[in-house]
């Protein structure tokens, strides 16, 4: 009963498709990442012990750790062409690993006793040392599969006891004799082979459990946002269409169209209908943030005049200035500046950093807008002389839901998603979207573009 609970808990650990999977394709990146350090070493030890003993025997074993490597490519090969997918795919990769495992020990640990048995005296310090070499590489670089480091490491065990034993069993020395001792210390370098082989299989296994925790963390983040992205889409389209009824509504009688105001209703309509621009507004910054999470944010890329990009966002934006006394002029540049861009997404753009550098301007103030192009580039400005930003806050500046001014008491409200979404345009514009604040005097915004400059006749 003990050994069939032993082999569930196995079968439970290490043959879980998951694990399995990582462990296979960590084995072969070992393998595949080592391969000319294990040649350089075998080719090494080839070419002494051909010059010591006989190359014959040498050539002909390093041929043979030659064709194990030869295994150690095909299977890493497979493995990392597998799809990850198959129980039975994975034991059948994990068999072919213990054969090659057992190929590439045979061979080396043959090589090694072919160099033992041409010693006649003087103990095996050589072909020992290859051997506790090959041992320790084996426990620090291919612990990840435990049957295929145990079957190394039993094969390596026994060729040390061979070795040890061989001229013991030749002379039956004393047991005071070095013969005995030569004996002991092999025992004492199989168990520190063995000790280490232990700590690196716990190191790995740890990692594991870190990699696995970190997966399903990561996971579950994005079930998390997932959820949120199709609950801000859900609401937002459902919550648009009575909106859209509803503004149109408070228009339509703001406007007269249905009848006189009378004076005391007039500043309520007035208040309502401004609230029905900024839940609209809203929804629509909820749905392109949406649209970016999901991939789906469609541009149209089209030839276009920044001068006239510049001038067309102040004359939009010069009304909603103007009623918090703020006045807002353009700078042009003297010379046509064209760029590579989405009219309306530009729009969007511009209308935002209008509208932030209006709300944080002081009363009265005013807001200037420059372009400049250089060789390469088109830089628009959107300056304001009000309060400023706070060192260090470029995150809250592009963060979602983040304002600046986050309390009850500000000027003028917002999603504190404009900055965000007009950030990832001017990224999908392959631009720059930054800012330069000093506190108390004023903030800076740059768009960074690049300059659409046409062909000449010549060119």
């Amino acid at each position: 009963m003990a050994h069939r609970a032993l082999i569930r808990k196995f079968s439970r650990n290490w043959l879980r498709l998951d694990r399995l999977e990582r462990q296979l394709k960590d084995y072969v990146d070992a393998t595949t990442g080592l391969l000319w350090q294990r040649q350089a070493i075998f080719m090494s030890a080839t070419l002494l012990t051909a010059f010591y003993f006989d190359p014959k025997i040498s050539f002909i074993s390093y041929t043979g750790v030659l064709f194990s490597e030869v295994l150690d490519l095909i299977a890493a090969r497979r493995v990392r062409n597998w799809n990850g997918e198959g129980q039975g795919k994975a034991l059948s990769f994990l068999a072919g690993i213990m054969f090659n495992t057992l190929v590439s020990s045979v061979a080396i640990c043959l090589f090694i006793i072919m160099v033992a048995e041409q010693q006649t005296q003087g103990g095996h310090f050589t072909p020992l040392f290859f051997l506790f070499a090959a041992a320790l590489f084996a426990a620090m670089n291919n612990h990840q599969i435990l049957p295929a480091l145990f079957l190394r490491l039993i094969i390596y065990g026994a060729t040390f006891t061979y070795i040890a034993l061989m001229d013991i069993l030749r002379t039956y020395p004393p047991i005071d004799t070095p013969p005995w001792l030569e004996f002991f210390t092999i025992l004492f370098v199989m168990y520190f082979i063995i000790d280490i082989s232990i700590q690196f299989l716990k190191l790995y296994r740890a990692g594991v459990r870190q990699l696995e925790e970190l997966r399903r963390e990561h996971e579950r983040t994005l079930a998390a946002l997932t959820v949120k992205s199709e609950f801000l889409s859900t609401v937002s389209h459902e919550l648009r269409t009575p909106l859209t009824s509803i503004k149109g509504s408070l228009d339509l009688v703001n406007k007269g169209s249905l009848g006189e105001i009378p004076p005391q209703l007039a500043p309520v309509l007035d208040i309502a209908g401004k609230n029905a621009v900024r839940l609209a507004n809203l929804i629509d910054d909820l749905l392109d943030l949406q649209k970016f999470e999901a991939g789906e944010m469609v541009f149209n890329f089209e030839p276009l005049d920044s001068n006239e990009l510049l001038q067309e966002a102040v004359d939009a934006n010069s009304g909603f200035a103007r009623s918090l006394g703020i006045s807002v002029t353009a700078h042009p540049a003297p010379e046509p500046l064209l760029i590579h861009a989405d009219r309306a997404r530009m729009m969007q753009v511009m209308a935002n950093l209008l509208s932030n550098a209006v709300k944080f301007s002081d009363e009265n103030g005013h807001v200037d807008v420059r372009l400049r192009g250089t060789e390469t580039e088109v830089i628009i400005s959107v300056i304001d002389y009000g309060v400023g930003i706070p060192p260090e806050s470029e995150d809250r500046v592009f963060g979602q839901f983040s304002q600046i001014d986050s309390s009850d008491q500000r000027k003028v409200g917002g999603t504190g998603l404009g900055m965000n979404i007009s950030k990832q345009i001017v990224k999908r514009h392959q631009g720059k979207l930054e800012y330069i604040s000093t506190l108390g005097e004023g903030t800076t915004f740059f768009v960074t573009l690049k300059r659409d400059i046409p062909e000449t006749e010549e060119d």
